[in-house]
């Protein structure tokens, strides 16, 4: 939509047409409008029980998003009773009621990516935002690295259905165009799609007087991946005695930051202490960008054995590994396989944390689960004893539903 003249809500947009590969990208100012609450966001996708394959839940079917604090009862005077992420405005059980009620209209939800039949191959789609996330963000003045979680947060879902994401488009909302903040997120943008080996294709820049507070913006965006029909890594062959797989994170990604930020008010710290025990201080430990996984697992994929992915985010643990799993199998988590990262060690003992709130609300150190074959297991732990990359054997499929721990 042109516009001639600035009204209370200024839009821009970014419109970029790549030929031949990110590298060689024109600019195209055209005008649009693009709207996203900001505080809830949800994928639907609508299912049509004609075509060939059903269109599936792009992302997480829904990721609640920092809200209203509320008091917690340790500080009410029942000091036995640790922080949760309901304490902190973001209720799971409520998100986990609207997908189900969703999927009575929108059958075959569930998934981390949104499938598309085109020929012999599948577009898969997935969007995001990266939450609360962008609170500390404006605290810290880290702006230059949130762009790269935005961009893992879409791609790092459609990889799990072994799809080589294509291209991202973004969604920046502020109440006054800092360009000079503006240029830093972008920046961050522009490293994510390089870490996934994808084309930034364009974006939205939204002005919007009134909306936002003074110095603080929204992002949101998604990705669009391809993969052969043939290749998708949709779960259905898992059974039990197949191996779990983690690739480590680097911190708590871009989930559960409404609980870790009521944890650092009800710990006395500020963002510039120093993260106990560790040489960094608590904003940069929290603030480091989400992992790309993009390239790993798709090199993993590509040397056969792996039947399932699930990306460790909203939900943890329990709720996510789950997520791939033909009915009636669950798995077996030996939460020693791997050394816990001494930030969630913090969060747990400063907002005494139940170890069951902290396996449903962080990734806990591994930020992507891999489903593989025994064989398939041994092949990528020598690969990782080589020094190749990290990964971890953390567990196991087994009869029976849910997650439990060893």
């Amino acid at each position: 939509m042109a516009t001639t003249s600035l009204n209370s809500t200024t839009e821009l947009s970014r419109s970029l047409a790549a030929s031949n590969g990110p590298s060689s990208q024109r600019i195209d100012r055209n005008r649009r409008f693009v709207c996203r609450l900001p505080s809830v966001s949800f994928f639907n996708k609508l299912s049509n029980p004609s075509m060939e394959v059903k269109r599936v839940t792009a992302g997480e079917a829904l990721k609640s998003r920092g809200g209203i604090i509320s008091m917690s009862k340790s500080e009410s005077g029942d000091t036995g009773v640790g922080l949760t992420y309901k304490d902190a405005g973001v209720d799971i059980d409520a998100g986990s009621e609207l997908v189900r009620r969703i999927a009575k209209m929108a059958p075959g939800i569930g998934g981390f990516g949104g499938l598309y039949p085109l020929g012999d191959k599948y577009l898969v789609a997935g969007t995001d935002g990266v939450g609360t996330k962008l609170k500390l963000a404006f605290e810290t003045g880290i702006h230059d690295t949130i762009g790269i979680d935005l961009v893992a947060m879409s791609v790092n879902d459609i990889v799990t259905s072994g799809a080589k994401p294509l291209f991202f488009l973004d969604y920046f909302a502020t109440s006054r165009l800092d360009v000079d903040l503006a240029e830093k997120v972008i920046k961050g943008i522009v490293d994510g799609c390089q870490q996934s080996d994808c084309a930034l294709l364009g974006g939205e820049t939204a002005e919007m007087p009134d909306f936002y507070a003074n110095g603080e913006y929204d992002l949101s965006g998604f990705a669009v991946g391809i993969v052969n029909k043939d290749s998708v890594i949709d779960g259905k062959s898992i059974v039990a005695g197949d191996v779990l797989i983690g690739l480590p994170s680097s911190g708590v990604h871009s989930n559960g930051f409404s609980l870790v930020r009521r944890v650092l008010a009800h710990s006395g710290l500020s963002l510039k202490d120093k993260l106990p025990g560790e040489g960094v201080t608590l904003g940069e430990a929290l603030m480091a960008p989400t992992v790309i996984y993009v390239k790993q697992v798709l090199d993993l994929i590509s040397k056969g054995g792996v039947k399932g992915i699930a990306h460790v985010t909203g939900g943890g643990f329990t709720d996510n590994i789950p997520r791939v799993f033909p009915k009636g199998l669950g798995a077996v988590i030996d939460m020693d396989s791997w050394e816990i990262p001494a930030v969630f060690k913090w969060i747990q003992e400063a907002g005494r944390v139940e170890d069951g709130e902290m396996r449903r609300t962080f990734n806990m150190g591994i930020g992507m689960v891999l489903v593989v074959t025994p064989e398939a297991s041994h092949r990528i732990l020598e690969e990782t004893a080589n020094g190749a990359y990290k990964a971890y054997r953390i567990g196991e499929v087994v009869k029976g539903e849910g997650v439990s721990y060893s």
